[in-house]
């Protein structure tokens, strides 16, 4: 049996150890790693609302935009477009052939806050 609020804990535990590690990383201009982060976070808050939707464990996917749908979120299309490029660096460290483009610092930055942003409205209506 899951335990739903555990569960729900672990995942918004790690988005926020994931966005603190997001900002050392992007501190320190690894860019392409910090990016990767920022993917990372926003998944697992996904999975922590896929928690409370499904009552079971969030399936294994990195793909937000799936993780949204069975956590019956709709998100306004700012998010929508934003979510889309995050997906392009949830691929760093697994993919090793694969190499996308790094933003300058501004838009890292940019990124960045609107990862923080996005994360703290998930919590809001978790």
């Amino acid at each position: 049996m899951v335990e739903i609020k555990k569960q729900i804990k672990y995942w918004v535990h790690g988005a926020d150890e994931d966005i603190d590690t997001a900002e050392l990383l992007i501190k320190k201009k690894k860019y392409l790693h910090g990016l990767f982060f920022c993917h990372l976070s926003i998944e697992k808050i996904i999975k922590a609302h896929v928690v409370k939707t499904t009552n079971q464990i969030p399936q294994k996917s990195h793909y937000l935009f799936r993780l949204l749908e069975v956590a019956n979120l709709v998100i306004e299309d700012e998010y929508s477009e934003f979510f889309g490029i995050l997906m392009k660096y949830r691929l760093e460290g697994r993919y090793p052939d694969y190499y996308p483009d790094i933003p300058d610092k501004k838009k890292v930055n940019e990124y960045l806050k609107k990862t923080k942003g996005a994360l703290e409205w998930f919590k809001k209506i978790l």
